[in-house]
């Protein structure tokens, strides 16, 4: 038994993780900075300690066998959990973390939340109890789709996420407030075919149309697809603001957020169109990890959660993309 556990590194979980995630030993190999002959040395190792087969040699792709995607299923489980533990250690050492990591979802307000980076840095600045040569807390920002906020947050590489999906199902120990609902609307450009038709538009018209998608950035969980349909020609793009641009170029159509499109809207570069799927509201959430023992979350994310608190500073992230908010 200890020979089997003592095969199960982290490393020999993560080297299994990139051969599945690949599709091959040599694209594995690649980039793990490996020659393709250790990596499957490697591999028969780690079947030997089980005693199992983790891969199918009779297929030229790296194919799982039940074993190794059992492996594989369990072994993402626990790297999120390793990197999670480390964070909360770290979280741990004082009151005012080394680093915050946030997932902002890509549908958000940056100027939002460049003003409210704006502000945090002011009060690390300002604390007597900073580190020596430098702020209390180093910020670390990054952008997610759909799955990909959720995933940063429960793999531990993130601290706060805000604008995830409630669907996700909760691996224990997530808190989840709402951020609020956010209204999507369908659009086109003025010059696109779509625009010229009057009625409620059916998925029998869209089906012939190209569709502009935003990929999600999910690496182990699965992906989030939403509203394309088999067979659809897709032109994917890596953000929201790209969506926008490719939209008023006219070359797709697709939903986007009724206040990134706002602006667009008004000035007749956008065409609203109504479907017969109907209106589209999600409801979005800021996440985090709830903290157990005496010591509790860090100064610097409670400082996060209390301005998430405000009604205001949500509606802003939500809506605030154009200019300053009416009112």
């Amino acid at each position: 038994m200890s020979e089997r556990r003592n095969a199960l590194t982290p490393d020999a979980l993560a080297m299994v993780d990139t051969i599945a995630r690949t599709g091959s030993f040599a694209a594995a190999a690649r980039e793990l900075g490996k020659v393709p002959s250790a990596l499957t040395y490697s591999v028969r190792q780690l079947e030997d300690a089980l005693d199992v087969l983790l891969f199918d040699r009779s297929s030229r792709q790296a194919q799982l066998t039940a074993a190794g995607s059992e492996l594989l299923h369990e072994g993402r489980r626990l790297l999120q959990e390793m990197d999670a533990v480390a964070n909360r250690v770290r979280r741990v050492a004082s009151g005012w973390e080394t680093m915050l990591s946030i997932s902002l979802e890509d549908i958000l307000s940056q100027p939002t939340m460049f003003e409210l980076v704006e502000a945090f840095c002011g009060i690390c600045d300002t604390q007597d109890d900073r580190v020596q040569g430098g702020t209390g807390t180093r910020l670390r920002l990054r952008s997610d789709v759909l799955a990909g906020t959720w995933e940063a947050l429960v793999s531990g590489q993130v601290d706060l996420a805000i604008g995830v999906a409630g669907e996700h199902a909760n691996p224990g120990g997530i808190e989840l407030r709402p951020l609020g609902d956010l209204a999507f609307v369908f659009c086109v450009a003025p010059h696109h075919p779509l625009a010229a038709i009057d009625t409620p538009l059916v998925d029998a018209q869209l089906v012939h149309h190209r569709a502009v998608a935003v990929a999600d950035t999910a690496q182990r969980l699965t992906p989030i697809t939403v509203n394309l349909l088999p067979g659809q020609d897709v032109l994917t793009v890596p953000s929201m603001r790209s969506k926008l641009e490719a939209l008023l170029r006219g070359l797709g159509c697709g939903f986007v957020p009724e206040p990134m499109a706002r602006v667009h809207l008004q000035a007749g570069h956008l065409v609203q169109k109504e479907t017969v799927r109907g209106a589209r509201v999600g409801t979005l959430y800021y996440a985090w990890r709830a903290e157990r023992g005496a010591f509790g979350i860090g100064r610097a994310l409670q400082w996060w959660l209390t301005q998430l608190e405000s009604p205001v500073t949500r509606r802003a992230l939500l809506e605030r993309h154009a200019g300053p908010l009416d009112g």
